[in-house]
């Protein structure tokens, strides 16, 4: 195979991939179609990688032994589609960097929670003693971590379009959340096909090492008959059934596994709500697996705060509570954000659509909402839901509209909760973006 390494796409995990690389003899050229951010120009040419920006040169692509593709870059790209003519192989950062480490291997996907499991895992770990890096879709590149900063452990937050392009990486401890539509225009709007690309996430793993997922998850379910892993199951639920390794019961989180069995009171949690449950389990699970002590992971099951962007307590204006939940990118995350609170509820939604179904929050919306806002460049698929079902409906062009129309609208003991559905791109940088400018304008209220 050509020792020259194509890295597309010049942000963390590109930047990463191209020093690992260079590390490792290749010859490594670095093409972004878009603008490359002055940190990661710097990282390239630290290591002397040769870059572009602005365009994709094929005389410079297309003689690849191997392609690196960034997890934003759709498969029908065009210079995608031109590299899988050529039949160059086209793999993820996390593929290539898996080569080069013996770490073990704990990668967390979902449609939902897998931010906050991933964090509050590697909280656990560290806790514990364990020398262990925070990898993927957080924390820094893998790659870059193993060229530069090895670690014995890898937590690793995988979308499913990372994982589209993993081959032959394997996991060690692999859990699956849960299986919601979501980035369903990226899979021909077929919710099997996007399943099964969460079940990559199976991939190679052997009976020694351990799948975690979330026993009640239909989806989850037909994939499990449908793929028929290899790894030892750990299936999670509130309740005790047969074979569940993780559950509830009077009152107490129950784990049991070969290395012995763990109990806390689910009340020590410091996450709250169903979908923190399951998040708290799952990484319980995963602790206990890799036989972490006891006591470790319940001092860090109560002592951990949560994500940023994740539900997070902005402050209180005159008796209403503002909640940022700017990473709930899918109609799913937003019904875990409705069920969580108890309030009457002013919903600030929207953004860019990726095919929503907007049915799945009808009922609890139609409970819980005093006011919708609609905050996005094109809110015409929500009013063609919505009309006519919440009497007080508004539209926002910007944060500080929005934030103002919730304000008006919101009265003593309410909620006034951004948690949009959709992806940020039409008005914002990213979700981080988005709530940042919200906590910015709560704050000047």
């Amino acid at each position: 195979m050509s020792r020259r390494i194509v890295i597309l796409g010049a942000g963390e995990s590109g930047a990463g991939a191209a020093v690992l690389a260079r590390k490792e003899g290749f010859d490594v050229f670095v093409s972004d179609a878009s603008s490359i951010k002055p940190e990661y120009k710097k990282i390239l040419d630290d290591h002397a990688v040769a870059w572009e920006e602005g365009r994709h040169t094929e005389d410079k692509i297309l003689n690849a032994g191997e392609v690196i593709k960034s997890p934003g870059i759709p498969d029908h790209a065009p210079v995608i589609l031109k590299i899988k003519e050529r039949k160059i192989p086209v793999l993820s950062e996390i593929e290539f960097a898996g080569r080069y480490t013996d770490a073990k291997m704990i990668c967390i996907t979902g449609s939902n929670g897998k931010t906050t499991t991933a964090m509050l895992t590697c909280h656990i770990f560290r806790n514990a003693g364990l020398d262990v890096g925070l990898a993927g879709n957080i924390g820094n590149s893998l790659a870059l971590q193993v060229a530069e900063n090895p670690h014995e452990y890898y937590v690793i937050e995988l979308s499913s379009f990372q994982l589209d392009n993993m081959y032959d990486f394997k996991a060690d401890i692999a859990i699956l959340l849960n299986i919601t539509p979501d980035h369903l225009d990226r899979y021909h709007y077929d919710f099997r096909e996007y399943a099964a690309s969460k079940f990559r996430i199976t991939r190679n793993q052997t009976a020694s090492d351990a799948f975690i997922f979330w026993q009640d998850d239909p989806a989850i379910k037909t994939g499990i008959e449908r793929f028929h892993p290899e790894a030892t199951l750990y299936p999670f639920s509130e309740d005790h059934a047969p074979g569940v390794k993780g559950y509830v019961e009077n009152g107490k989180i129950i784990v049991e596994s070969s290395k012995g069995k763990y109990t806390m009171d689910r009340d020590l949690l410091s996450l709250r709500g169903t979908h923190n449950l399951h998040n708290s389990l799952a990484s319980a699970i995963a602790a206990k697996v890799s036989d972490i002590r006891n006591e470790k992971i319940r001092a860090s099951l109560s002592d951990f705060y949560g994500v940023e962007h994740r539900m997070e307590m902005v402050t209180r204006v005159k008796g209403v509570d503002y909640i940022n939940d700017s990473k709930a990118t899918n109609v799913n995350s937003c019904w875990y954000a409705l069920q969580c609170v108890n309030t009457p509820i002013v919903l600030i939604l929207g953004g860019t659509d990726k095919g929503n179904d907007y049915a799945e929050i009808e009922q609890l919306v139609k409970k819980k909402a005093r006011a919708l806002i609609f905050l996005g460049a094109d809110n015409s698929k929500l009013h063609a839901f919505f009309d006519g079902k919440i009497a007080l409906i508004g539209d926002a062009a910007s944060m500080e509209e929005a934030v103002k129309k919730a304000y008006q609208f919101a009265v003593n003991g309410d909620t006034v909760l951004l948690s949009p559905c959709c992806a940020s791109f039409d008005l914002f940088k990213n979700y981080e973006d988005r709530g940042n400018q919200f906590k910015k304008c709560v704050r000047n209220l």
